[in-house]
């Protein structure tokens, strides 16, 4: 990487009271001289690292705009190479003019993700702390950045990096023992194998287990509101939402297909869909809609079922609570503020989950939901009780792939494989997690990776 890069690392699209001009490489500082002019009349090349310098930027002779020069030589960057960061007001178009100033003295344009991706190669992140960098910019709310700050931090990378040291030094082991039976035995050593693998496996099944919240906290909660028609669903969506999103009429199936809205609850991000309201109907097009919002039930991380509480409960209730009953789900018990006829403890005989009055009319009892999910997800409280969530789908696959490798292993040991045939799935186990870190990695899926990155991170 003898290229120097450089880019813009604030918003593009808007003014601002600054904006970040960012440079790394091989000949930051000397690009940085050929366009900032110190007050103090100081070389770049000079200035003590970590240090901020007043000054102007020009393009040849030409004065661009009064700066602030951060000055960082490698390798304790974000790069690990000398980095330049120019802070220069926040006009789209004057910042755009200290680039190409700094395009014209002699780096190169920054790919998106770039940097991150030098900070990469060069050692000082691995590829599970580039991907939570990115978590972290697109973070919608607070669980979200909680998650991704940590793996950011790397303890994921600590996890993995301790179950491959154990893997490679079995692997060591079995292979000294080969080319040396004489002086290192391998009798009941498939015991200590055994018994590895398996802390291995549950290991990595103890990650597996964190893939759901990694992913809540990354897109939110998939939110199914269902309930026969006229049950008070849109009215719901719209008090939750805090606007008239829904059409809300006296007319049953007024609602015939999906309205979604995204919001925030207590820092959990909720990606809401109203539904059909369920009944038996020979309209062709609510039908559809009866259908679509019964396969939508089966597939979200949770249901919101809305009975109307002045109505006994009839067919149409018992089948959606057939359908939603292996489901986490959480039953609002509408129209409190009328003479209810469904109370709490008979719809709790039917259905086994938290089950709260409500008025979506007059929005009373709606704070007892952000309750009900917090001790729903997260057993009560949003810290997270985790060190390590698995954050995407890559990370989850490798691991499956990893696991399945140990569980060759383990039927190897148990059928009698001799243990040379043993190191082949064991070295499959240490490549694929490998593959989550980056230690193992082909060079399309890291490009793949950093180019979902925004311009100048």
């Amino acid at each position: 990487m003898e290229d120097t890069i450089a880019a813009i690392s604030t918003s593009t699209v808007s003014s601002g009271g600054i904006s970040v001009v960012r440079i790394s490489g091989e000949n930051a500082l000397s690009v940085a001289q050929q366009v900032f002019r110190s007050k103090k009349n100081k070389n770049v090349e000079d200035m003590e690292s970590h240090t901020v310098h007043y000054g102007n930027i020009y393009n040849g002779e030409e004065l661009i705009d009064e700066v602030l020069m951060v000055v960082m030589k490698a390798p304790n960057t974000y790069t690990r190479e000398d980095v330049v960061e120019i802070d220069c007001h926040g006009g789209i178009l004057v910042t755009k003019k200290v680039l190409e100033a700094v395009l014209s003295a002699g780096a190169r344009l920054a790919e998106p993700g770039e940097f991150t991706k030098r900070a990469f190669l060069n050692g000082r992140i691995d590829l599970s702390q580039a991907e939570a960098v990115i978590d972290v910019i697109q973070s919608k709310n607070e669980y979200a950045l909680k998650s991704s700050v940590r793996q950011l931090s790397g303890k994921l990378s600590e996890k993995i990096k301790g179950l491959r040291e154990l893997v490679l030094n079995n692997v060591a082991y079995i292979e000294a023992a080969l080319d040396d039976p004489e002086h290192i035995s391998l009798d009941n050593y498939v015991n200590k194998l055994s018994i590895d693998v398996d802390k291995c496996v549950d290991n990595v099944d103890n990650l597996l287990k964190t893939c759901d919240n990694g992913r809540i906290a990354k897109e939110g909660i998939r939110t199914v509101i269902l309930g026969k028609t006229n049950a008070g669903k849109s009215s719901l969506l719209n008090a939750l939402a805090k606007e008239e999103r829904a059409i809300v009429t006296d007319i049953e199936g007024t609602t015939r297909d999906t309205l979604e809205e995204q919001i925030t609850i207590g820092g959990i991000q909720l990606n809401l869909i109203d539904t059909a309201g369920i009944r038996d109907t020979v309209d062709f097009v609510e039908s559809i809609g009866v259908e679509k919002a019964k396969k939508l039930a089966t597939e979200a991380d949770l249901v919101i079922f809305v009975v109307d509480s002045t109505r006994t409960l009839d067919e149409n209730d018992k089948d959606i609570i057939s359908l939603i009953q292996d489901k986490k789900v959480i039953t609002l018990l509408n129209k409190s503020d009328l003479t209810p006829v469904v109370t709490p403890e008979e719809m709790k005989k039917r259905l086994d989950c938290c089950v709260i009055p409500i008025s979506a009319k007059e929005e009373t009892g709606l704070d007892k939901l952000e309750d009900a999910i917090k001790e729903l997800f997260f057993s009560g409280n949003l810290e997270l009780n985790e060190d390590i969530y698995i954050a995407n789908q890559r990370q989850k696959q490798l691991l499956i792939e990893a696991k399945e490798a140990f569980l060759l292993v383990k039927d190897g040991i148990e059928s009698g494989m001799s243990e040379d045939f043993l190191t082949i799935d064991l070295m499959t186990a240490y490549e694929k997690l490998g593959y989550i870190i980056g230690e193992e990695v082909e060079d399309d899926l890291a490009d793949k990776i950093f180019k979902s990155f925004c311009m100048g991170k």
